[in-house]
This record gives structure tokens, sequence and C-alpha cells, in this order.
């Protein structure tokens, strides 16, 4: 079920962040989080439970690495509840998600979400990342509270093209991950996301590899 005060706070927070969606676009993020909402109870997807809370925390947390895509096929490691990749997918028909996890419950939610939502555009892969074969490596993996930096370079650093980016999602500043990056990596920018609604820091990492 959707909540009596999701519909406002999503159409309130995509206007805070000049963002400008159809109206099937709002209403399959909805339903997405519908979705998310009533696996939960049974999947344990996502730490976030107060309904009120669910379109920041989720949502337009997962929306505000919008300007900084810029690949045709992204992978996201570590789907988990489908954050960010299902309302990415859902807001950039046109290009193609990959979605990895190596949690069978939550895969399993992620291939229901493509199917109830008629999202044709996403891929769902149950497994480790350092299994992963892909055809051709990606120019861009997102990851959401996934695993710190050092053990994202290191599981996932095969799946990334040469002059690939890492999006890494991540709350305060991780100041002691930086510095653990190994040698070969390095952190190109960090952008600090405003996230409407959301209280604390949120922050996005691009990783890439080392001159």
């Amino acid at each position: 079920m959707t909540y009596p005060q999701w519909p406002g706070q999503l159409s309130d927070g995509l206007a805070a962040m000049n963002l400008s969606l159809s109206e099937s676009q709002q209403q399959q993020l909805l339903a997405f989080l519908a979705l998310l909402n009533k696996w939960n109870k049974a999947y344990n997807l996502t730490a976030v439970r107060d309904e009120q809370v669910m379109v920041s925390r989720q949502l337009l947390d997962s929306l505000s690495i919008l300007p900084w895509i810029t690949t045709d096929h992204l992978l996201d490691v570590g789907a988990g509840g489908g954050l960010p990749g299902i309302p990415l997918a859902i807001v950039f028909p046109e290009k193609r998600f990959t979605l990895l996890d190596s949690n069978g419950k939550k895969t399993r939610f992620l291939n229901q979400c493509v199917l109830e939502l008629g999202l044709s555009n996403v891929e769902v892969i149950h497994g480790r990342a350092e299994d992963c074969q892909p055809d051709q490596p990606f120019t861009q993996i997102s990851s959401r509270a996934f695993t710190a930096l050092e053990n994202l370079v290191t599981w996932c650093g095969q799946l990334l093209s040469s002059e690939g980016e890492f999006l890494a999602m991540k709350g305060q500043y991780p100041d002691d991950e930086v510095a653990a990056l190994p040698a070969g990596w390095q952190v190109e920018s960090s952008h600090s996301l405003k996230v409407p609604g959301a209280d604390g820091e949120r922050h996005l990492l691009i990783v890439t590899r080392a001159e």
C-alpha cells in the first residue's frame, strides 16, 4: 500500500531538487516504495521502517546522484532493496541497469520489482561481485550502503573499465575509508548531496584508478 503523504512528499522533494518527472514515473516510484515497504516486513531489505521518512531516505536519496549518471549501462553492486538502482532505472528508461546482489531473498525481491513495475531495462544477477563475468566492463558502478571503499575496489575493480568510476554513496565523509584505499585507486572528487527531508550528511565519492 502507498501512504497518503507519499505523493506530496515526492512531488515536493522533486521540486526542491529541480527534478521534473512525468506523472507515470512518479507513480512507478511510489509503487516501488510500496513494494519495498511490504517485502521489508518479511525480508529485512532496509533498516528504514518509518513510513514518514521513506520517500526522503529511499527515493529522493537514490535520485540525488542523478547529475552524475553518464553511462548507458550502470552496474549497481550490493543492490539490496534496489537502492539506488530501481529508482534510477525508472527515471532513465533509455539506459540499462544491472543489479547485483549475493543475497537470494533480495534478488527475488528485485526480480519481483522488475516484473510488477514492467522495468524492461533492468537485469538482476544473484551472485558475488568476484564471480561476476560481464561481457564487457562497466564505465560506472554505483554502491549505496554496501561496503567500505577498500572492499569495493578490491571486490569489484575487475568489473570496472580502465577509465571507469565508482559512484560510492556515503553518509558522513569517510576519511578512514579514503585513507585505506589500496594503491592504484583515488577519490577523484567528492560531492555533498542535498536530500530534502533527510537528516545528517550525505556524500557521493567518485573513485577512479590513479593516474
